[in-house]
């Protein structure tokens, strides 16, 4: 085991970008007002059991189909872009469908909210890049950050302000498009050799 500070920190804040819990604040808000109780513990632990399993089986998954590490992380990196553009642009390119169930700890919030298709997309395309032991640690950070936010949601709301989250979310977004153009034109390459 090599554990890396530089790449657990670039890890987690990519993951952190692109699972936006900050600028989920007002999502899960309403989803806390409809569903009366959000298990903050479940989301947690669900979403991120969902990011580490697909870490180490999502390669297999995608040799099983015949696609290649670094054309998943080229297709990554298309998501993050438009997951970027999403945060900077204030405009909404994927509609997820909304839940009232008592399960919206699990569905919408743990998966697909959480661990959705873009964190999923960005753990192989971290893969691609990062020691695997690393990326563990920045998925394990990143699920302590985001029981933090969910057990304190309305607390956040109220301190940070709808301007402060738009902020949050607008500087995510222009770090996470430069993420996804790095991503990009280092997997690009490799498919042309």
């Amino acid at each position: 085991m090599e554990f890396n500070f530089k790449e657990i920190f670039t890890a987690f804040m990519v993951l952190f970008a692109v699972i936006d819990i900050i600028g989920n604040i007002p999502i899960i808000i309403d989803l806390r007002n409809k569903a009366g109780h959000i298990q903050s513990e479940k989301a947690s632990i669900i979403s991120g059991i969902l990011m580490i399993i697909f870490l180490f089986l999502g390669k297999s998954i995608l040799n099983l189909i015949g696609v290649d590490v670094n054309s998943f992380a080229v297709a990554g990196a298309f998501i993050l872009f438009f997951i970027a553009l999403e945060m900077i642009l204030g405009i909404t390119l994927y509609k997820q469908d909304e839940s009232t169930s008592v399960t919206a700890s699990v569905f919408p919030l743990a998966f697909p909210l959480i661990a959705g298709p873009g964190s999923l997309t960005t753990l192989l395309s971290l893969r691609a890049e990062f020691r695997i032991e690393n990326i563990i640690v920045a998925v394990i950070i990143n699920v302590i950050v985001i029981y933090i936010v969910l057990k304190t949601s309305s607390k956040l709301e109220k301190i940070i302000g709808k301007n402060g989250i738009n902020i949050i979310r607008k500087v995510f977004g222009v770090i996470l498009l430069a993420i996804a153009v790095k991503l990009f034109t280092q997997n690009i390459k490799a498919l042309f050799i």
